[in-house]
């Protein structure tokens, strides 16, 4: 049985890490690929369906509220658990993600039966809980394996991972879009139903790979003494993990304050971006709307899946390359560039009549995702405790899910009243807002975030 225990003090006594080859270290964040799967097609999938279902353009933003609001309550709350569990059997943080990856799965499969918008926006806070429990314990895997010469490695190793799981997850849009016609009564179309019957099963099997490939560190008589000295019971159990959120916040390192400066103009923009892009695609390109033509507008989505799938395939493909760059330039010169690209990018798409030129484009936004998903936690690792890795990695999660729980609440009468209901118009606002976030990334202080 696993011991959750409260109250525990970092200890110097640590087992002594070992630099891992790497292919242990693709067997330890191959789960995360599964993760990744199920986010692809929530940033793609999610929002045609819904559009499927009957919603208004202007209703996509509240009934994404699921992701952020889930990350905010569960993936802080996760980390500090697991930071005080050890199961001889089971492991520290393997047990979330594995919980997390079975919820996932069961959401996935059951999805494309939705028979009604309040079902699917209800699927998807269960789908966003499994995700959010799984995926903040991996952050933090991570961090507990490797000695700090290999967090570049580590974290962009998940950055590939990241990459090949979405691409999947798109690509399987367009490959049943392709294989299967027809759709059910609900209007969700038969391709739907098999990009996420794939997902369901990749999101269970990759975790139990990881889980069964990669032992985690055990910790040593002293750290366990302290976990079990320290458990605590009853309503203090439950209070427990919110108090040292708030008290890790208050002596929070100032590396992840600038960080979540980042944060707010990077994540608001990329929620812009996921809600709006098959819109903006089905108004540059096919000329439509989904209120105008729904056949043309499913085409658009298909298209749509292609596009993400390839700035994925970007991403797993550069994921290294921004190991070698992390290590030889300072990791914000990385980011900020990056961020760089990914505005141009936004910019220019809405302009672009022709669907294949929408891939040129999706060269930058693919290496700055490859860079959004591991170069800011190469940053996080090196300015944090390792005692604390678990909460600390889900106070970054805070950072990321707040900005879109703002975006959720504010873009619908952002898009009706200053961008005149275009869709291409909230990908250029999502452009601007990474400029500032490129900006913002600059004012990192150099020092803190270097890379060994």
């Amino acid at each position: 049985m696993a011991t959750t225990a409260g109250n525990a003090t970092p200890t110097s006594d640590h087992r002594p890490k070992t630099a891992l080859s790497l292919s242990q270290i693709i067997n330890m964040n191959f789960g995360f690929f599964g993760i990744q799967y199920s986010f692809g097609l929530q940033q793609t999938a999610i929002n045609p369906i819904y559009t499927f279902l009957h919603a208004n353009p202007d209703e996509l933003p509240i009934l994404n509220l699921a992701g952020p609001m889930t990350g905010l309550l569960i993936q802080p709350i996760i980390g500090a658990l697991s930071d005080k569990t050890w199961s001889p059997r089971w492991g520290r943080r393997k047990p979330y993600f594995l919980i997390g990856a079975i919820t996932c799965s069961i959401a996935l499969f059951f999805m494309p039966f939705s028979s009604a918008l309040w079902m699917a926006a209800g699927l998807l806070w269960i789908l966003d809980a499994g995700n959010n429990t799984a995926m903040e314990p991996y952050r933090a895997f991570v961090a507990d394996k490797l000695p700090r010469s290999q967090y570049a490695k580590g974290f962009l190793t998940q950055s590939f991972f990241t990459g090949l799981g979405i691409t999947l997850a798109n690509l399987s849009l367009y490959f049943f879009q392709q294989l299967w016609d027809g759709k059910a009564a609900t209007g969700i179309p038969y391709w739907v139903f098999g990009a996420f019957f794939v997902g369901s099963f990749c999101s269970i099997a990759s975790v139990l790979w990881s889980i069964s490939t990669t032992p985690e560190i055990p910790p040593t008589d002293q750290e366990l003494a302290q976990l079990k000295a320290s458990k605590v019971y009853g309503l203090k159990a439950i209070v427990e993990p919110f108090r040292e959120i708030f008290e890790s916040i208050s002596v929070m390192p100032r590396t992840l304050w600038q960080l979540a400066l980042v944060y707010l103009f990077q994540w608001y923009a990329m929620f812009c971006y996921w809600q709006y892009v098959s819109h903006s695609i089905a108004k540059s390109v096919w000329k439509t709307s989904s209120s105008e033509n729904m056949e043309l507008y499913s085409e658009a989505a298909g298209w749509t899946g292609l596009v993400n799938g390839f700035y994925n395939i970007v991403t797993f493909l550069s994921a290294f390359g921004l190991v070698w760059m992390a290590k030889k330039f300072s990791a914000r010169y990385v980011h900020a560039f990056c961020l760089l690209l990914a505005a141009l990018a936004l910019l220019i798409m809405p302009g672009i009549e022709n669907k294949y030129l929408l891939f040129a484009p999706m060269v930058g936004f693919g290496i700055a995702w490859a860079s959004m998903m591991g170069i800011p936690y190469i940053m996080v690792a090196s300015s944090i405790p390792p005692a604390k890795n678990g909460v600390y990695m889900g106070i970054v999660n805070m950072m990321i899910v707040i900005p879109m729980i703002i975006q959720t609440l504010s873009f619908g009468w952002v898009y009706d009243h200053v961008l005149g209901a275009d869709p291409g118009q909230a990908l250029r606002f999502a452009g601007i807002l990474l400029l500032v976030a490129s900006l913002a990334t600059l004012m990192i202080k150099a020092s803190e975030v270097e890379v060994e």
